[in-house]
């Protein structure tokens, strides 16, 4: 008899990775209605997609489940989530994967299918300084088409407000803790368990070994990736959807 085959549950780990993303964002799914929203507004209903920093490929399942003739590259760097991704959409000929460092000049030339008409992004590139981030906004302009969208939802701090952020962020992590104690996983929690996952062990190992536990990020304001992205070649840009810590910025090219 041969060895056995590991194997895991690519849904439960796409559902998993979705209830720890929505315990720092209650408001997560919002964020993707609006993206999709807009994403057909500007770009109608069988869009190519770059999903950017993809991670598990959150964007890139509800973009199918909105829109069945789009298509969708998602890019990352991060093993472990690219493991997940490529076994839960694994047939489905209308995604495809590339692995590629976001901080590397070269990566967009690993990209198929190009230029796109929406490349989306959620909850990612706060793992870039503000430098790194601008340079990465004048390469985009390269890679969306003429009239083609670009969306970055995340965390976005506005430094002319310390006592409003101060509010909203124990308001918030109160509602973290009482999530907590009802056995919702953090970031943490659910990393530990990937790396005693067989199949995701590896991958997870590896990730650690790239990252660390956290990157040095910058949490810009909505104002700045404004500016950034019209500096970058965009034509247009502004907020489109914002919660008291997060915000949805749409340039159009």
């Amino acid at each position: 008899m041969g060895e056995a085959v590991a194997t895991t549950d690519w849904e439960a780990w796409q559902d998993s990775w979705d209830r720890q993303q929505e315990w720092y964002m209650p408001d997560r799914e919002e964020r993707f209605r609006v993206m999709l929203d807009m994403v057909e507004a500007c770009v109608g209903t069988a869009p190519r997609v770059l999903d950017l920093a993809c991670g598990t490929g959150s964007i890139t399942k509800r973009l199918l489940e909105r829109f069945p003739n789009a298509t969708s590259v998602g890019v990352d760097l991060d093993p472990a989530l690219l493991t997940i991704a490529e076994g839960y959409f694994a047939g489905d000929g209308r995604v495809r994967f590339v692995r590629a460092d976001l901080t590397d000049p070269g990566w967009t030339a690993l990209l198929p299918d190009g230029p796109y008409d929406a490349v989306l992004t959620a909850t990612a590139l706060h793992w870039l300084n503000v430098g790194p981030l601008a340079a990465l906004y004048g390469q985009l302009a390269g890679v969306v088409r003429d009239g083609g969208a670009f969306m970055n939802a995340d965390r976005m701090i506005d430094g002319t407000t310390p006592r409003i952020n101060a509010a909203e962020r124990a308001h918030r992590h109160a509602a973290m803790d009482r999530a907590k104690a009802q056995g919702v996983p953090d970031w943490a929690e659910w990393w530990r368990l990937a790396a005693e996952d067989p199949v995701l062990a590896g991958p997870t190992a590896e990730r650690f070994a790239i990252y660390g536990e956290h990157a040095d990020g910058e949490t810009p304001s909505a104002q700045w990736h404004t500016r950034a992205l019209l500096d970058a070649g965009f034509g247009e840009a502004r907020t489109v959807w914002a919660s008291p810590s997060d915000a949805l910025v749409l340039a159009l090219r």
